[in-house]
């Protein structure tokens, strides 16, 4: 796993280190070395490097960054947004002006060539050190910040185009105009009013802002540098492909279909085609280890689903045109010995599904994974009736349904994709903790580009996923996948964890194999398998 911080607890991490003794100008160098090393592999010997500063450390960084190249034989040159200046970044701006570096000031070269290209042409590697990560971006505003203005975001135009062009982008900490937290950024006539990099070189330790929202779009790449900061407040968590080697239990010989755990799939309905769907979750729930499934969908479909589920069992439920109704006997029958149960996908919202749902939080004491439109039916509901459940909770909505969850704004969830979701379990937990046999464990998965998982405690990401997923059923199939891990992983957020990264990572395969525009949610299960045998195989 990879440390991840938020802006605010890099920001006092940063200050413990130089209160317990670390110079934060030493601080500043180190960041610069780091990218310098890059710039090094990157450059040829007639390689122009522009290096864009605005008035903070960032800018500080940009400034130590020009001396090395310097003292390297490189030519560089600093493009100035503003006089304002850090004390550190003005110790090392003096020494570029002693090295005779050459010093541009933005405006006089705008004036040149009114849409400010004339600065920037004449750079074949260009560095962002304008904004940093104290950037901020609020409703309604597309920028706040010290140096926020036209002028900045004429700047930040201006890199985007030469890098368009032949020029190669690289940001220092992150991406000027994303937010360092959110990963969210204005938008302008379908253009980021951020940066985009070719290369995005975090300080210190990534930020959540490097891998959520809008990021993956707007960093083609990036590096972190270490130079010495010890997070001073819990950082959360990056998964990556070795931790699923740990996580995920080696089989023995010594097994069987029980030990891995018997799954239900819950869901179905003629209105929303959900019986096709569950196809898609019984065959992503195998794929994905589980021991035995059980596809439990409205009895009128199960001669159309059939033909689709082999390795699995169909398990009827009585129905009435083909929406599924409350039984309670049937219900028995169907979770006496599972261990896990996914419910939700196209059962379509009712009263009867409405008691379905409510049955199973108030008798089932397994692990019981909610999706679709079973969000829908708890989003008119208590939230009390999560706190007291007899069963582990796991909420898996993406921003749409989890602002119904919540009833915030898409806008704020967005911008504080953790912190709403931190909160909104942690608040469950409190009243759980204020009632005699309240629920055993509820998560939440927050699916997006980067998908966020959380206890209201800990906070782990994954950003395996690709915009081929973009499409009917991939939800579902991670239902599957969770409904499976979560049978065999004894760790909740663990198996939570694993059924992420594997469904992230086999959906960028099946987008490897048949392209963003043409891959179909049963692409993705396909690649389950390798997937897998990739994390086995490092």
């Amino acid at each position: 796993m990879i440390d991840i911080l938020s802006v605010e607890n890099m920001r006092k991490s940063d200050a413990h280190t130089i209160e317990s003794g670390t110079p934060g100008r030493e601080l500043m160098m180190r960041a610069a070395k780091g990218v310098f090393d890059i710039i090094e592999r990157k450059a040829k010997p007639t390689t122009r490097i522009g290096i864009v500063c605005g008035s903070g450390n960032n800018a500080g960084d940009g400034y130590a960054l020009a001396l090395l190249l310097k003292d390297a034989g490189k030519d560089v040159a600093l493009i100035r947004t503003d006089e304002r200046f850090s004390d550190d970044g003005r110790y090392y701006y003096d020494r570029c002006l002693e090295q005779g570096i050459r010093d541009i000031k933005w405006s006089e070269e705008r004036d040149i060539d009114t849409d400010g290209a004339t600065a920037l042409s004449a750079y074949d590697i260009i560095v962002d050190c304008l904004l940093g990560t104290g950037y901020k971006r609020r409703t309604g505003q597309s920028t706040e910040h010290a140096n926020s203005s036209d002028m900045i975001m004429s700047v930040i135009s201006a890199i985007n185009r030469r890098g368009e062009n032949d020029a190669y982008v690289i940001s220092v900490d992150i991406n000027s105009g994303l937010n360092g937290d959110s990963g969210m950024a204005g938008c302008k006539e379908g253009h980021p009013e951020c940066v985009v990099s070719d290369m995005t070189v975090s300080i210190g330790s990534y930020k959540s802002g490097h891998y959520l929202n809008m990021a993956k779009d707007v960093i083609r790449d990036k590096t972190n540098v270490d130079i010495g900061i010890s997070p001073v407040s819990k950082p959360y968590y990056l998964i990556e492909a070795s931790d699923m080697v740990s996580v995920i239990p080696k089989r023995l010989n010594m097994s069987n279909k029980g030990t891995y755990g018997y799954t239900a799939l819950i869901g179905g309905s003629v209105r929303y085609s959900g019986a096709i769907r569950l196809a898609y979750m019984a065959g992503a729930a195998m794929r994905s280890g589980a021991g035995v499934v059980k596809a439990a969908l409205p009895e009128s479909l199960v001669h159309d689903v059939a033909s689709h589920i082999l390795e699995s069992t169909i398990f009827p439920m009585p129905d009435s045109g083909g929406e599924m109704i409350y039984d309670e006997d049937r219900l028995k029958e169907l979770t006496g010995n599972v261990k896990t149960i996914a419910f939700g996908m196209g059962i379509g919202v009712s009263e009867e599904t409405g008691k379905i749902l409510l049955w199973l939080l108030k008798n089932y004491t397994g692990r019981l994974i909610i999706d679709a439109d079973g969000l829908n039916l708890l989003s008119g509901l208590d939230r009390r009736l999560i706190a007291e459940a007899s069963c582990d909770v796991v909420l898996t909505p993406h921003i749409k349904e989890f602002s119904k969850l919540t009833g915030l704004s898409i806008d704020r969830l967005q911008n504080e994709p953790i912190a709403a979701a931190m909160e909104y379990v942690a608040g469950i937990k409190v009243l759980s903790a204020n009632m005699q046999g309240g629920c055993k464990d509820v998560l939440l998965l927050l699916k997006g580009p980067s998908t966020v998982i959380t206890d209201g405690n800990d906070v782990y990401i994954t950003d395996r996923g690709c915009p081929g997923m973009a499409t009917a059923g991939s939800g579902d199939v991670l239902s599957g996948i969770l409904a499976a891990t979560a049978a065999y992983i004894p760790d909740l957020i663990m198996a939570v964890c694993a059924g992420a990264y594997i469904g992230g990572r086999a959906g960028e395969l099946a987008q490897d194999r048949y392209g963003a525009v043409s891959m179909i949610a049963s692409d993705t299960v396909s690649c389950i398998a390798d997937a897998l045998n990739e994390c086995w195989n490092l």
